[in-house]
Formats: structure tokens, sequence, C-alpha cells
């Protein structure tokens, strides 16, 4: 597992973290998010929203390795979806992740 839960701690206490579904949505439309998180136990139903999202407003997204127990454990609450809001964050957190490759075609679901 990579060990990114120090890296998500400071991350949320300096601010820079968005968490929930829809906050995370309304961050990568307001070209906050320079990057998304999922859980490794995330629904398919919001790992297609949240791919959707990340495709149509070209955010990288990253399977964190955590369950969202694990980033419970972290952050005080159980998230399945985070947005990392600064640049120098994500990259040192992308280091330690494998990114998930948006395989969801757009022109299919309109």
């Amino acid at each position: 597992m990579a060990d990114i839960s120090g890296t998500l701690t400071m991350c949320r206490r300096a601010g820079k973290l968005t968490v929930g579904t829809d906050e995370v949505k309304n961050a990568c439309r307001g070209k906050r998010a320079c990057g998304v998180l999922v859980a490794s136990d995330v629904s398919p139903k919001t790992l297609k929203e949240i791919k959707f999202i990340c495709k149509t407003e070209d955010v990288s997204l990253y399977g964190a390795e955590m369950t969202m127990d694990e980033i419970g454990d972290c952050l005080g609450k159980r998230f399945g979806v985070l947005a990392v809001n600064d640049s120098g964050f994500m990259k040192a957190m992308a280091k330690k992740l494998k990114k998930i490759e948006i395989d969801i075609d757009l022109d299919s679901i309109f």
C-alpha cells in the first residue's frame, strides 16, 4: 500500500483537500482540483461519475490504494472521493499512486 496518509493529513490541515463526491465534482468544474483520488472500495456508480467528470474537466484520477475506512482513520471521517487542490501536494502523492486510465467514451453517454 502506498502510504499517503501523512500527505493527506497535511493537505487537509492546509485546507487544500475537497472531500465527498458532489464537492469534488464542483472542485473539478471550478478548475480547483489538481487531481482526484478514489478509495479502493468506492461503488462502481460513484467511480463512473467521477471518471466522467475527470474526463470532461481534464483532471487526473488516481486510486488512493486505501479503503474508505483507512481514509477515515487518517482524516477523521470516511470518504471515498477526494480532490487535491494544490499542485505540490498532488505531485508528492502522484509519485506513490497508480493513475486510473479513464476509458469512458463520452459520445456513447449522450
